[in-house]
């Protein structure tokens, strides 16, 4: 009995043959810029204004890209003035082979900016695993989405999944969304297709800080929604946003959220207290109130993270002893021997952390 070798792809005979990956990569990107032996790599393919001060990517992607689930976020690893940043985005699929990224340019946000009114097409972004846990039930049931300025764009991923089951026509689904000024609405062209598609779907828009503002989030839009009981709540925005939509939709049925900006610094986090890094063998002085990933990074220590938000669990350390705050929904820790974020966490006291 012969047996037949399975034949090599061409890419994966180079890389049998070059000991390092990165100048396999060099080499293969030289021919296609979306050639790689192991990245996952995507191309501007297509770039349009979302609304105001944000822009939305159609993307191409490699056979390394893995497309996660609805309502999931990706790293996305980009070089902006020779530095690579690592920022997590939410993504729409488009089809098999392209993905739409929207992004909102953040105020001296380097990633943002770049994004928003530098990056163009044929560029190429670089992506790492999807994570999060604001995903769809697996079953249809009532639906309510909450979303504040660029936390609309899970949301969107969220939509365009459902609208490809029975789902969407089988249990009533609202969106409630606030944004500033008209200008910076994204997707209501979508939105309005999908309302006049399925009278299940509804959506309103509240508009902050116009002539004929709508009031923020708060106990009045509770009552705009019917049987919340047996509802899930998605809500994604900044995480004063978030906190007040967990505290009003507390009896909902499920309760799944994502905040991308933490809580302003408070007049009583004031002053320095002193934190220990055990493997560093370092001690240095870092203010309250501020996340202590940024303290650190602002002594020149750089530790391991990746969204800044939170959620990926990259930054994640030991706190042997001292007391936190959570930036994002206000709660204090001061057990010792705990898991720790330091992209979303304060100091309140000394620290000792396992870094």
């Amino acid at each position: 009995m012969h047996v037949l070798e399975k034949t090599k792809s061409p890419l994966g005979s180079l890389a049998d043959s070059v000991i390092d990956q990165h100048a396999a990569n060099f080499w293969l990107q030289k021919i296609n810029s979306l050639w790689s032996v192991n990245q996952a790599l995507g191309k501007i393919v297509q770039k349009e204004n979302a609304a105001q001060n944000m822009a939305s990517l159609t993307l191409q992607v490699n056979r390394h890209f893995k497309m996660g689930q609805a309502g999931q976020h990706h790293p996305i690893f980009v070089e902006v003035d020779g530095i690579r940043y690592e920022r997590s985005y939410s993504l729409t699929q488009l089809d098999a082979q392209h993905v739409l990224l929207t992004v909102k340019k953040v105020d001296q946000g380097k990633v943002s900016s770049w994004l928003v009114e530098q990056s163009q097409v044929g560029d190429i972004l670089e992506f790492g695993q999807p994570y999060g846990d604001m995903l769809l039930p697996t079953q249809a049931q009532p639906m309510v989405l909450l979303a504040a300025g660029s936390g609309i764009t899970p949301m969107l991923s969220l939509l365009k999944a459902l609208s490809k089951t029975d789902q969407m026509a089988q249990a009533p689904i609202q969106l409630l969304y606030w944004v500033k000024q008209y200008a910076d609405c994204a997707f209501k062209t979508r939105f309005e297709k999908l309302a006049e598609q399925y009278p299940n779907f509804s959506f309103q828009v509240f508009y902050t800080q116009e002539e004929d503002a709508g009031v923020r989030l708060n106990q009045d839009h509770v009552a705009l929604v019917t049987n919340i009981e047996n509802s899930v709540v998605y809500a994604c925005g900044p995480s004063g946003f978030v906190a007040q939509a967990e505290q009003l939709f507390a009896h909902a049925q499920s309760f799944k959220s994502e905040a991308f900006s933490m809580s302003a610094v408070e007049n009583s986090d004031i002053g320095f207290v002193n934190i220990t890094l055990l493997k560093s063998k370092k001690v240095v002085a870092i203010p309250k109130g501020q996340s202590i990933l940024t303290s650190l990074e602002q002594q020149n220590i750089k530790p391991t993270h990746g969204c800044r938000m939170g959620i990926c669990n990259k930054c994640v350390c030991n706190k042997v002893e001292g007391s936190t705050k959570n930036l994002v929904n206000g709660s204090q820790n001061s057990e010792p021997g705990n898991v720790l974020k330091i992209c979303v966490n304060s100091a309140q006291s000394d620290l000792v952390i396992d870094l």
